[in-house]
């Protein structure tokens, strides 16, 4: 399951109230009374009701203890009949648990196959999602009676955590493992995905097809996936594996720049795990109004509907590219070896998050893995995360469990991991662990003994403190010179409340040379002492930032230049950076050492810098703007021509206009939004009319750019347009100016008479706030609601009472 970045921002703003005033509860792994062998379905669906008709054959055996009854998670169904050899059997059942009675008392060992006929009602399913996954009703019928004519029609299951029991009963439990098949029928139009190898396609006499899904290894059954729907099937391959990319027609072009680096993946993690794709195919899915953004069912993962890019997207960024590598890694951690418990989703979650670093690192290089780790570590560290452990055994519900601590900070301390151990033991180590445990579970403890196996080093102070204890490292960093001697001394004191041991990296900088110097540091304060042959220039602490840690120091602008200059790590690059763009203006050695960061071989450097380099006083910086204006027209990058373009349009100078009219012929979208912009400050007539001949499609991916001309112009006829991006830009965007920017077009439309506008807002906080109901993101809907009506009465608009009905109406169904 791959977390939604988004959503960190709603949990911040409406439930960490909420989570902090719950009692934890013990939560173990789930006694096994019974263990599933086997699982038949046949199945097909009521549109009209969202429903699914089924059957289901269930193969069991009592894991020990004998005994006579068999006790399954079916969550509001319809059961019609239960039998056993053709024989009646009686059950109970209260809409959550399905206790049947046995015929007799079965002993350990023991199969017998139980018949059971329902129907699945996943709209009467009464638990909730998650920060990770915004729903749990398992089954979701998306657009079933076609009424909405811009929506596709389709079926897909969300089975993490235990929402598989909304749709067929089962033991719902990841420490229960079954073979599956699967008969689907469904209209003749529509393709089906299921997990394993589709056997047999029977074309029947009523309009529909009947597809066979024969999937004989074990999994666990939340890795259960149907998904039904009109889409295209752009086929690719990894050896002799059919790797499948199940997409809508107008994507199907595009399908293979989406997602064709799967072959590579399968093979890169097959190479560094030791063990090779275990399964007989790989299929990736979008499904539409997904409630997450990717999940790794086995051999037949779904992606949210992010996934979809145009060539103008790709060309800048594969915004999906991470999540694909995430879910074919879960194939290892997670599918083919599986969490015990919820509380050691660790060993799924973890190894899925630190995947995207492992491929990055292996396709883009280091400083852009480090990137991307420096981006997970800092969104760790801005949530409400200090006091949780990576392994909980206490906790409020389950889904509490999908959180930057088994993700981010979790893929962050495998690299801590990785870095002590060395490279061969790390890789040995999950060879060991998945060879081990394949087809079963694993919880940390057997990973750290399957380390501990192949390194010969005892792990359990590092589990102990990273694995089973909360927080990190928050160090206090002191100099001491002794001239005459020619040594420093690194003093270090942890200011937190638990001790921690770690390796530590510190460079000592005499110029551009560096010494490296690896510690120990075993105890709340220590100290290290150096030589060095003249007065160093910088001394760099967690130098290859590989410890998870806070650092208190004292830098001056000198150490900060210097850092920016020769640092290592991008950690670094990147802190420097941004402390020497604060002296900048009043300092000529600070504004020279961000412009010489716009050269930097790193392009993520160089945007940071394009960024912040200030242009104030322009006249006298002309070098500098002609070398932006370089980077503009001729760097490898693309989203580094687009800071460019962005940096020079705030200057308004109309000598720039060949620059904009340049970018906006540019492929890049990004390139296009930046440089539409900068136009519209130096030839507005040429801006407007660019943006009135773009397609929907490609105003849709730069909304916020036009958005912005579109505001300033005070263009009414733009209005509906800007009113369906409103929620996603004041509330799921991290940049305050983009929520500013949001802001102000929320209320413009608000006291507008444009009717269109007003009904696309309302429908899309009528959206956003039934898909992040549970963070109570209905009721900032209704507010914003009453809002509207108030502006509509104070405005006096010709059209209020319409607009106001309109408005009354959202609100009804948010209160629904």
């Amino acid at each position: 399951m791959k977390f939604q970045k988004t959503l960190t921002l709603i949990v911040a703003l409406f439930t960490v109230s909420f989570f902090a005033q719950v009692e934890n509860t013990y939560r173990g792994e789930k006694d096994k009374i019974h263990d599933l062998i086997h699982t038949k379905l046949k199945v097909d669906f009521n549109f009209k009701e969202k429903q699914l008709n089924g059957e289901t054959w269930l193969t069991v055996k009592p894991h020990f203890y004998e005994t006579g009854k068999l006790t399954l998670d079916a969550k509001a169904m319809v059961i019609h009949k239960i039998t056993m050899n053709a024989k009646v059997l009686d059950y109970n059942y209260d809409n959550y648990k399905l206790i049947i009675d046995l015929p007799r008392i079965y002993k350990r060992n023991e199969e017998f196959t139980i018949y059971i006929k329902y129907t699945a009602r996943p709209e009467k399913v009464q638990q909730k999602g998650s920060a990770a996954i915004t729903s749990a009703k398992g089954l979701y019928f998306i657009n079933p009676t076609g009424l909405d004519k811009n929506k596709p029609t389709q079926i897909w299951t969300q089975g993490e955590t235990e929402a598989s029991s909304c749709w067929f009963p089962t033991i719902d439990a990841p420490n229960q493992k079954t073979s599956q098949e699967i008969y689907i029928t469904v209209p003749n139009k529509y393709v089906t995905l299921s997990n394993g190898k589709l056997e047999s396609q029977i074309t029947n006499t009523n309009g529909t097809r009947t597809d066979y899904w024969n999937f004989t290894q074990k999994h666990a059954p939340y890795l259960f996936f149907m998904g039904v729907g009109e889409y295209e099937i752009v086929k690719d391959t990894y050896k002799n594996i059919p790797v499948d990319y199940y997409v809508e027609k107008e994507y199907a072009p595009y399908a293979k720049e989406i997602f064709g680096k799967t072959p590579e993946m399968l093979a890169f993690f097959s190479k560094i795990t030791g063990i090779e794709y275990p399964w007989n195919k790989y299929a990736q899915i979008v499904g539409r109004d997904y409630v997450s953004g990717a999940m790794e069912n086995t051999t037949a993962v779904i992606h949210g509907e992010n996934a979809y890019q145009m060539p103008g997207q790709l060309i800048d960024e594969n915004i999906q590219e991470n999540t694909i590598a995430h879910e074919a890694f879960h194939h290892w951690f997670g599918d083919l070896v599986t969490a015990e418990s919820w509380s050691n989703l660790t060993v799924n979650e973890s190894f899925a998050n630190y995947s995207e670093y492992l491929w990055r690192e292996y396709k883009y290089g280091k400083n852009d893995a480090d990137a991307h780790l420096l981006e997970d570590i800092e969104g760790y560290k801005n949530g409400q995360n200090f006091d949780k452990h990576l392994v909980r055994f206490n906790y409020q519900d389950k889904e509490d469990m999908f959180d930057a601590i088994s993700y981010n900070k979790g893929g962050a301390i495998l690299h801590m991991l990785r870095n002590y151990l060395g490279n061969e033991a790390f890789y040995a180590g999950l060879n060991n662990y998945l060879t081990t445990n394949k087809y079963g579970t694993g919880e940390a403890h057997q990973l750290r003994l399957a380390f501990e196996k192949v390194s010969g080093k005892d792990l359990n102070w590092f589990f102990n403190q990273w694995y089973f204890n909360s927080g990190h490292p928050q160090l206090e960093i002191s100099y001491d010179f002794n001239k005459l001697r020619k040594t420093v001394t690194v003093n270090i004191i942890q200011n937190q409340e638990n001790e921690f041991k770690f390796p530590f990296a510190i460079d000592v900088f005499e110029g551009s040379k560096r010494t490296r110097h690896t510690v120990f540091v075993e105890s709340k304060e220590a100290s290290f002492t150096f030589p060095y042959r003249k007065q160093p220039d910088l001394i760099q602490v967690n130098a290859n930032g590989v410890l998870l840690c806070d650092v208190i120091e004292n830098k001056i602008l000198s150490d900060y230049i210097h850092q920016l200059k020769y640092a290592e790590s991008y950690m670094h690059k990147k802190e420097a950076l941004l402390e020497v763009a604060k002296r900048q203006q009043d300092d000529t050695k600070a504004f020279d050492a961000i412009a010489n960061a716009m050269n930097d071989e790193f392009y993520k450097i160089r945007i940071l810098a394009l960024e912040n380099i200030n242009l104030v006083n322009k006249n006298s910086k002309r070098r500098e703007i002609e070398t932006i204006k370089q980077i503009a027209n001729n760097d490898s990058k693309t989203l580094v021509q687009a800071a460019a373009i962005e940096t020079l349009g705030k200057l308004t100078d109309p000598e720039l206009k060949a620059v904009f009219e340049k970018g906006l012929t540019s492929k890049s979208y990004a390139v296009l939004g930046k440089s539409l912009v900068g136009m519209y400050y130096v030839d507005k007539t040429l801006a407007i009319a660019k943006s009135k001949t773009l397609p929907d499609a490609v105003k849709k991916i730069i909304a916020t750019p036009l958005t912005r001309i579109y505001l300033e112009e005070n263009d009414d006829d733009e209005l509906t347009f800007i009113a369906s991006n409103v929620m996603s830009g004041m509330y799921l965007s991290q940049n305050k100016k983009i929520q500013t920017l949001y802001k102000k077009a929320y209320e413009k439309i608000a006291k507008s008479n444009n009717t269109a506008a007003i009904k696309n807002l309302t429908d899309d906080i009528v959206s956003k706030g039934i898909q992040y109901k549970q963070y109570n993101f209905d009721k900032v809907g209704i507010n914003l609601l009453r809002q509207v009506v108030q502006k509509q009465k104070t405005e006096n608009q010709p059209n209020k009472n319409n607009n106001i009905e309109i408005v009354k109406l959202a609100m009804a169904k948010l209160l629904e």
